[in-house]
This record gives structure tokens, sequence and C-alpha cells, in this order.
């Protein structure tokens, strides 16, 4: 709670209700957040009620104001542009920070004999380079392409004394590299070739086709058909890549497509640059920190195209999600591109497949930073929309009831985490409050139990990050093996330890395969959601795994139990108190009849009764 409360409440009482934006301060005077608002006095009021609905961050931030200043605007467009320019100004740690993965990017072309054209980060060996790039995208993107199209080797072979070692890679059987490691190409030919290249790379395709056409006009004149064939083969090359952007790609006006991945507390955004109907360029943002945002794009674009102007802004602008003040934001680009500016969600068709490639990015990118794979952020960002949660279940429960008629009841809870099996946190139930058949309530007590073990640890202050206590942590996502009867079940139970998780309910098909979600209400559809999909299935398999194994387990070893009670003198206590302590059946036959004697507390007599028994019995 924030000691400063009582006064800022008083301030906020008489703020006005005109457009501005609001600046947050700490007690030493540092500007924490930076905000605009069509209308002062509630946008500010919001952040320090008595009792506010606040997120974590939020909640943190709220904490650190020790004071305020405010200032008027005309309208809500002037406070969006002022804002734009004080979070650049100030850089407040709350406010979403965009801070680019580009650095200075080459490309080098080494010295001969034999150059290799690559992408480098620094021009720290010797060669020639081009550069420098703003973009290591455009760099590698070009380099990939120029040898392709030149045939130039991407192999790490040492030229000439790799000649006539090996055989040719698949590159030169697929056409990409003119087999250089044979033996049989000139140096003069291969340096012609890296020539070329860098002169494509230099003035750009139509001016190199025109020169190379030249060459082959004047070699077929002098008839020498076989280096006129070779220009030949290296215009189509440039032409056919040339050709694939454009089918590919193309897009009718310049476009920005702009996508996101979000994972704990770090959100990367991709910029796709689509110019004259080709990919442009690449720009990755990754905002890291304690941004308040929940919808990063609202305060990303206004200050990614903040000091953009005339050609450096696109037309059309695709996103995910329609940031809240579209117009505003549209009308601020228009003015400064000079032209009408679009800002856009496509749901099909070519241009969501573009969104989907944008996403695409964005993904792999995070993926590198959070240990995953850009499959599993993309299932769990896919289940979270499907589900209508805020963010991604980066941790989820599964429950699953199993048993044989009234015997063996149990259960089974796994969990998921950032999309992966977390076995170490699995856990066991056996079903302890009824001798019937039912699994709702044994659902309903399963979940209780685990929950009062959340309160035990929460009241024993044991720090959530303690893997030995999968209890101690609170999921952001139930998953019950069952339809929405389970949900509504065990919807009041959750309700009981004032807890809103997320609940659900996994249906299954006649073939005992996922079909889709169960809400309290009614069901919601998964199957054209492939990554989502994918892991639910994934998910109940598990569960139903693992509970169904347990179940099996504990029958066994009851029916193993009821076989030593066939001794005189030995009942159901002393049969469980003997497998507890041996465990496995190879253990409790390895016992001498002392040692059962004193387990189970048995005469000797009785004891050795039981050693004869065991020894008979089948092994598994």
């Amino acid at each position: 709670m924030n000691p400063r409360l009582p006064f800022l409440q008083q301030k906020t009482a008489v703020l006005t209700t005109s457009p501005g934006v609001y600046i947050m301060k700490n007690a030493q005077g540092k500007i924490i957040y930076i905000g605009k608002a069509k209308n002062l006095r509630s946008r500010v009021t919001g952040y320090f009620r008595d009792h506010p609905d606040h997120t974590p961050k939020t909640a943190k931030m709220v904490s650190q104001v020790y004071d305020y200043d405010f200032i008027v605007t005309a309208s809500e467009y002037e406070a969006l542009i002022l804002e734009c320019s004080l979070i650049k100004q100030h850089k407040p740690p709350y406010n979403i920070l965009l801070k680019d993965d580009k650095g200075y990017h080459y490309i080098r072309i080494s010295p001969p004999p034999y150059s290799r054209i690559t992408a480098e980060l620094h021009a720290n060996e010797t060669g020639t380079y081009l550069g420098p790039y703003m973009s290591g995208f455009t760099a590698r993107q070009t380099v990939d392409a120029v040898n392709r199209m030149f045939r130039l080797p991407t192999c790490s072979k040492p030229f000439p004394e790799a000649f006539r070692k090996q055989r040719p890679c698949l590159n030169y059987h697929i056409g990409q590299c003119m087999g250089v490691c044979k033996g049989n190409i000139p140096q003069e030919v291969y340096e012609e070739a890296v020539a070329d290249a860098v002169r494509f790379i230099r003035s750009g395709g139509d001016r190199t086709v025109s020169e190379l056409e030249q060459r082959m006009t004047a070699a077929a004149e002098r008839l020498d058909f076989e280096e006129a064939a070779r220009l030949r083969d290296r215009i189509a090359a440039i032409r056919s890549a040339g050709e694939k952007q454009d089918i590919m790609d193309a897009v009718s006006a310049d476009t920005d497509i702009i996508g996101t991945a979000e994972s704990n507390d770090t959100t990367v955004i991709s910029v796709l640059n689509y110019r004259s109907g080709r990919l442009y360029d690449q720009n990755t943002f990754v905002l890291t920190g304690e941004a308040l945002s929940g919808k990063p794009l609202d305060e990303f674009l206004p200050q990614y195209y903040s000091d953009k102007t005339g050609k450096d802004l696109p037309r059309i602008i695709l996103v995910e999600e329609l940031p809240e003040e579209t117009e505003l934001l549209c009308s601020m680009l228009a003015e400064r591109a000079g032209h009408a500016v679009s800002v856009e969600q496509p749901v099909r068709g070519a241009r969501h497949r573009l969104l989907q490639k944008a996403k695409q990015n964005a993904g792999e990118k995070l993926s590198i930073k959070a240990g995953r794979t850009g499959k599993e952020l993309l299932a769990l960002e896919e289940l979270a929309r499907v589900l209508g949660l805020e963010k991604p279940p980066l941790r989820i429960e599964s429950y699953d009831i199993s048993n044989l008629s009234s015997s063996a009841m149990v259960a089974g809870m796994v969990v998921f985490e950032n999309g992966r099996p977390l076995k170490s946190a699995y856990r066991r139930f056996s079903v302890k409050e009824l001798n019937q058949q039912n699994d709702y309530a044994a659902m309903q007590e399963i979940i209780r139990r685990r929950f009062q073990e959340y309160r035990k640890a929460a009241a024993e202050d044991i720090p959530e990050k303690n893997t030995e206590n999968a209890f101690g942590i609170l999921p952001d996502l139930i998953l019950l093996d069952g339809g929405k009867t389970h949900v509504g079940a065990i919807a009041p139970v959750l309700a009981e330890f004032g807890l809103q998780i997320p609940l659900f309910g996994m249906v299954k098909d006649q073939k005992h395969r996922t079909r889709a979600i169960a809400t309290g209400g009614g069901e919601i559809s998964v199957r054209e959601k492939q990554a989502a999909f994918a892991l639910l299935t994934r998910i109940q398999d598990e569960v139903h795994r693992f509970a169904v194994t347990y179940m099996k387990s504990r029958h066994q070893k009851s029916s193993y139990a009821l076989t030593l009670t066939q001794v005189p003198g030995i009942g159901e206590k002393k049969a469980q108190k003997l497998l507890i302590t041996y465990k496995t059946r190879a253990a409790l036959k390895a016992a001498t009849p002392e040692q059962l004697a004193k387990t189970a507390g048995i005469s000797a007599d009785t004891a050795q009764k039981l050693f004869e028994l065991i020894r008979e019995l089948p092994d598994s």
C-alpha cells in the first residue's frame, strides 16, 4: 500500500477532465511512467482507488508513486504526440522502451584465391567489405541470394587444398553450387563469378542483367559458346530469383506487417517492411522489464512511427489486433506521411498468411531467449486467444480421475510449463473420502486438497520457486479431463479459496481423442487451431496416462496385499506395512523370516509361514 495514497486521491479529485498527459514520479523525483488520457481525472483516478483491480506490474508502479505532474492538451491527438515525445526523452522504466536487435552488419568478400561472400557483424578480418548495413536481415538475405544465383560455395572446405578430396555436396547436385571442389573450375572463371556477384550487390539486378547480356552476346559472336552458356544460366538465375520474390511476397502497396510473441515478461515484436511489392527489411524489438502495457502494440505503434516521415511510412500497416485508438493513430501517421495510412487486421487470405510470417519471425526470436521452440510458444499464444486469456498460460495444471469400479480410486496431476511437461511437479492422489464411484466428488476432493496444500505453503512462506513444493505455485490455467459438468463441479471449490484461476475441461470424442474445450456453459471447438489443438491433445493424453498408471499400480498392490492376508495372523494393515517397507516383490522375496517378523510385528512361526507363501508367489 502506498502511504501517499490519501494525498494522491485528494489531488486527483480536483484534476481537470480535459485531455492531456500525466507524468508519474517516485520519491526521488524520477519519472517512472508517462501516459495520455482523453479525460485526465478519469484515467488518473483509476490508479489511486482504495481497492483497485491492478495487474501486479501496475500495483508495483502505483506503490512507488510519490507525486505526479500533468500537461493539458487541446486534443487527444495532441496528447498522443506529446506522450511519444516525452517517453523518448525520459525513457521511464514502466513504459515500453523500443530497443531493436540491430547493430552494424557487413558483407565480406574474402581475399583471393577462391574468395567467399559472407555476412559479418564486424569488419575485423582481411578482405573487402560492403556496408555497413543497419539490418542484419538485409545482409544475410543478400548473401544467401547471391551465393545461390551465382552458384558460389557456402561450405567450409579450403580451396584449392580440398580439390578432389571428397565428393561434391548436395548443393552441387541441386544446382546451387558450381562444384569448385571437383577441381575443374578455373580460378579466373570462379573470380569472375564473384565479381559479378559483388556487382549485383552494388548496382542491383537490372543493371547486372544488362551487363551480363552484353557479355553473353559478345561471347557468342566470338564463338565462345561455353562462356555464353554460363552467362545465360547466370542471367536466368537472377531473373528467376526476382520472379519468385514477386510471386511469393507480392503486396499491392508499401506495407508494414507486425507480429508479436509473448513469454513471461518478454514480448518480441517483428516488423516486416514490404516496399514496391517485395520484402525489403525486417526489424525486431525485444520488450522486457516493468512495462505496464497489457496490449503492447497500443504503445509500440505510436513510438515506432513517431520519428518516421514521408517515404519511411507505409500506406498499410497489418496487425493481429487493432489498437484501441486506431483512428487517432492513422491521423497522426497520415500527417507525417503526406498520404493516407490505414491500420488493418486481416483475418484470412494472403495478407493473413503474411501476418503469420511476421508472428513466426517474432516467435523464433523469442524462442531463442526463452529456450523453447517457436511452435511451443505459438501453441500457448493460440491457446490463450481461444480461451480468452489475457496472457499465454505459462504454467498449466491438468487433472484426471481413474478407478476400477470403487477400488483403487486415484487421481493424477500433471504440470506443463512453457508448453512442456514438468515431470518434477507431477503429483498423485488417492481418493480418501469416498467408498463408491463418483468422479465429480472425487475431483472436488482432489482439487480441495491441492489448494489446501497451497494455503499451507503460503502460510509457511515457502518460496514459489522451490521446485520441491509444486503445490506452492498457482497455475495460470487448470484443465480437467472431462466436460462442462466437471467444470461446474470444480468452480465452486476454487471460489471457496478465493481463487480466480481460468478453469476448463477437455472433451474427448468416441475414439478417446480431444474434441473440444468445455466451459461452464458450453464448448469451444479447437480443432482448427492446429498448434493449440496439438498441445491440448498432448496434455490430455499425458494426464490420462499418468492417472491410469497410478491406478494400475495401486490395484496390483491391493491384490498382492490380499494374497498376503491368507496367512493366519496377517491382516490388511500388516500386509500394507510390509508392502510399504519393501516396496517391490523382489525386495519382499529377499527378506528373511526374521526381517518379516520384525517389520510386521508377528511371531516367528507366522513369519515362517508368510516367508513360504511369498516364495511361492510369481515375480510379477
